[in-house]
């Protein structure tokens, strides 16, 4: 078995579009891209560094795999994330299968649940997710995300694809790691603990 774990840049406002460049993307008009470079300290270098110490596959929709694609290649040999994710087999949601280029790439079937539901529980080291925001919602909805990374920015974004779709399926997650850095980002680590828990204030 495998874990499925996301790993999220957010803004305070559950936006997770575009944050690594200007040109990443612009649906929506969305303007505000590069959103998370100033807030970048050793604390946020040392947390992901430690991330990316253990054995993974990445699973990516497709228009983070082309961003992936078009960048991490290029790096020099000796850059950790580099080595990894060019390492990594790659599973990828797409209807373009033939078009997939970078090494160690395979297309997941049209059934995108199915398929990461199969490969959850296969051998092999855990699934990370990175960026892929409708695959991310594909998955809340049928319960298949097992731990959540969230690095939550301290800036609204006022529109954007968000995170949380509202499709997805209602769960309890608890918190098993909290860090905040020097720039105000918090870095949390959630798992799933199984069913809301409703109750009430009033009095009796």
């Amino acid at each position: 078995m495998r874990k499925v774990i996301a790993t999220t840049f957010l803004s305070l406002d559950g936006i997770m579009q575009a944050p690594g460049g200007p040109e990443e993307d612009t649906d929506g008009g969305f303007n505000y891209g590069g959103w998370t470079f100033h807030y970048w300290d050793g604390v946020m270098g040392e947390v992901m560094d430690k991330g990316m110490s253990k054995p993974f596959d990445l699973l990516l929709g497709r228009r983070t795999y082309d961003i992936f694609a078009a960048h991490w290649p290029r790096v020099e040999e000796g850059d950790l994330i580099a080595d990894k994710f060019n390492a990594a087999t790659k599973y990828v949601a797409t209807s373009s299968p033939d078009s997939l280029s970078w090494k160690n790439t395979v297309a997941l079937d049209a059934d995108i649940p199915g398929s990461v539901r199969k490969l959850a529980q296969s051998d092999g080291p855990d699934l990370l997710i990175q960026g892929s925001s409708q695959l991310i919602h594909a998955l809340l909805a049928h319960d298949l995300i097992d731990e959540f990374n969230l690095w939550i920015f301290p800036l609204v974004l006022g529109h954007g694809k968000g995170f949380f779709g509202t499709d997805a399926k209602p769960g309890a997650l608890t918190l098993v790691s909290s860090q905040a850095s020097s720039t105000g980002v918090i870095i949390n680590t959630y798992h799933k603990a199984g069913e809301i828990k409703t109750g009430s204030f009033a009095l009796e």
